[in-house]
């Protein structure tokens, strides 16, 4: 792969494979059971099953040890009175929508930015860490080998390491390592790499509970960027968007890894995003919501909204590009009993209503709001989000939820000095969290940006350039008041750094 070093520099045709990705699995190796088929050639839900390996209660990792990886720099403040914390187990969050309830975060910080507590050097990859009780779970691609690593949130010691072969090559150019975030639950954590392997690990120990090779046993070739929709826990279930014929979504059970139910067959079988599935309460009924869609002639996908019970398909709602080299990579949002949708390569963004009897109708459509892979925040009756599919060009947008107004647009932008010469910069495709009122925007040239984002516009309350690097598609995680961040690609400071895990301490007042 080249290397662009220059953020300023025209985009290629890059994906956040950061949209992290786990399916379940089966015991390794053993052949799948399932029911009979049904006239239409899919597979009736199996019952659920047994619990052969029942949860037992979370332990903490320990004791830390000296990880050589990191450099730590300074211990962070201690936590303001009353200040609230949660954990961040997965991709999209607690309340899978990029929406932290952290609070007394700094609000405001010097021009290089929140003071940094630790860094480490990392191999390869896209995916974000995820955290709870203090444990940070990281996912990368070291040489030829797929590491899982358990840290000390707060200093970056190491509790255990994980590793197994890898020999995926991305065959567009970009890195080689996984997109997937873990997801942590209880006493596992799951881990889905980007040539199919799932892996289930004591989270406590990091020892292998079972695995799943997901492209062998689904008969899958390898996707567009490798495997990258994070999974879905979902009580007892892992959701995963497998994007195979007669299998586009799957449930294992999380305990065992053998699976439960699958979805998706005939005009509906989709094939693998990268946009992590979502659950969500509509009309008073629990469901989850699978935005499907990749590599497919002709090219098809959409949103699949499935009984978690049952796997059952409530409705099939087709959205996707027309253009083969595309896929669906930004997670449905649920605002109320409304699902919106959006996707670039001239697709454009569609609300649905779902009706009481659980069936969609199409609510409005927004061809100018196309989001290639970011997230898309819902406040108060708003939906805001970056519009566009190039580094340069993107812009951050403000629709009305409920009419599909287009309220404002045009991302925040400024000067800086590269190479002695004034460069105009603005946040490009960048990912946004919303936490203590306000956005964290991620830059993805390395910039971190908090954003006041109101029905009126955008103002920029604090601003700092981490790195200057392209790639910082991950997206950042906020626990108990540290800021973790990606740094993809070398940097083009005037000495480079590699790329790196970078904590910051954001711990306000």
């Amino acid at each position: 792969m080249g290397e662009r070093r220059f953020p300023w520099l025209p985009a290629g045709a890059g994906l956040l494979l950061a949209g992290a990705a786990v399916a379940a699995a089966v015991f390794l190796k053993r052949p799948l059971e399932h029911s009979d088929p049904l006239p239409d050639g899919s597979h009736a839900p199996r019952p659920p099953l047994a619990q052969d390996d029942p949860e037992e209660p979370a332990a903490k990792p320990g004791p830390a040890s000296e990880n050589p990886a990191v450099t730590f720099r300074a211990a962070p403040k201690p936590l303001a009175p009353q200040a609230v914390t949660q954990d961040w187990p997965n991709l999209l969050g607690p309340t899978h929508d990029f929406v932290s309830a952290e609070t007394k975060l700094l609000k405001t910080w010097p021009k290089n930015g929140p003071a940094l507590v630790w860094e480490m050097k990392k191999g390869s990859g896209y995916a974000a860490p995820a955290l709870k009780d203090g444990v940070l779970v990281f996912f990368q691609r070291q040489g030829e080998e797929e590491v899982v690593e358990a840290l000390e949130a707060e200093t970056g010691r190491r509790y255990w390491r994980f590793a197994y072969p890898s020999h995926y090559q991305d065959r567009y150019g970009y890195n080689n390592g996984p997109r997937a975030a873990p997801v942590i639950d209880g006493s596992r954590v799951y881990v889905y790499g980007a040539a199919g392997m799932l892996h289930c690990l004591d989270l406590a120990t990091g020892r292998k509970r079972w695995e799943l090779d997901t492209l062998q046993t689904y008969g899958l070739a390898q996707n567009f960027f490798g495997a990258g929709a994070s999974p879905l826990l979902e009580g007892n279930l892992l959701i995963l968007n497998v994007g195979a014929p007669g299998a586009c979504a799957v449930a294992l059970d999380k305990f065992s890894g053998k699976e439960v139910w699958r979805a998706g067959s005939g005009s509906v079988a989709w094939g693998a995003s990268y946009a992590t599935p979502v659950p969500a309460v509509l009309r008073g009924r629990r469901r989850v919501l699978v935005f499907a869609g990749g590599e497919s002639r002709p090219p098809s996908g959409g949103l699949l909204c499935l009984d978690p019970a049952t796997g059952k398909t409530d409705f099939a709602f087709p959205w996707r590009s027309r253009s083969y080299e595309s896929v669906n990579a930004t997670s449905p949002v649920v605002a109320g009993d409304r699902v919106f949708l959006t996707a670039s390569y001239e697709t454009g963004g569609a609300m649905l209503e779902i009706r009481p009897d659980g069936t969609a109708r199409e609510a409005w459509t927004a061809p100018n709001f196309g989001s290639h892979f970011g997230a898309v925040l819902a406040r108060d009756g708003l939906l805001y989000g970056f519009d566009g599919r190039h580094e340069r060009g993107t812009e951050l947008v403000c629709f009305d939820a409920a009419t599909g107004e287009e309220k404002w647009r045009g991302a925040p932008s400024w000067q800086e000095e590269v190479d002695g010469r004034a460069i105009a910069i603005d946040p490009g495709r960048g990912a946004l969290l919303w936490a203590d009122g306000g956005a964290l925007c991620l830059g993805e040239f390395g910039h971190l940006l908090w954003l006041d984002l109101t029905p009126k516009g955008c103002e920029v309350r604090a601003r700092a350039w981490l790195f200057q690097a392209g790639q910082t598609w991950t997206p950042p995680v906020v626990h108990r008041g540290l800021l973790f961040v990606c740094q993809n690609e070398r940097g083009h400071e005037a000495e480079p750094a590699l790329p790196r895990l970078l904590c910051y301490d954001l711990r306000g007042e």
